[in-house]
């Protein structure tokens, strides 16, 4: 019987070193970062000091506001020069800590149009305004990758 005890208990123990060794070979060279969403605007033609004029105001309140309720950790306005009419001139970057921070975007997003522009219609409104000064060629999301 205590033979069997010992072949139980070595079994076990190379079980489990053979666990260890696969989670070791698992490993990844990195781990996983921030959420990053990028946003390609093209500014009509003369009006980039006036799209510049927005972000300024409302659209930085907007990411104020977001940071400050802890819907995001960060943003950017990027300006590049565009290869061609279609090509974007302006990337806004918003960082998020993590991919769960995009869960209930639409209620987030609605409650900082509201305290930013006093309603999500009015914050509505002002983006089919903003159409007359640019426009927004896509955007992607996407996750940061730290490596080790």
């Amino acid at each position: 019987m205590k033979i069997k005890t010992h072949v139980a208990a070595l079994s076990a123990l190379l079980a489990l070193s053979f666990i260890g060794g696969a989670a070791v070979a698992e490993e990844h060279p990195f781990t996983e970062g921030q959420v990053v969403n990028v946003s390609a605007i093209r500014t009509e033609y003369g009006m980039f000091d006036e799209y510049m004029k927005f972000l300024a105001t409302t659209w930085k309140a907007t990411q104020e506001a977001a940071k400050k309720a802890g819907y995001s950790t960060g943003y950017k306005v990027i300006t590049v020069e565009p290869r061609g009419e279609n090509d974007p001139d302006i990337y806004l970057v918003v960082y998020y800590k993590n991919w769960a921070a995009l869960d209930g975007a639409t209620a987030k997003g609605d409650a900082i149009a509201t305290q930013v522009n006093g309603s999500v219609a009015a914050s509505n409104k002002g983006a089919v305004e903003r159409n007359k000064i640019r426009r927004i060629l896509g955007s992607w999301t996407g996750q940061q990758l730290d490596l080790k």
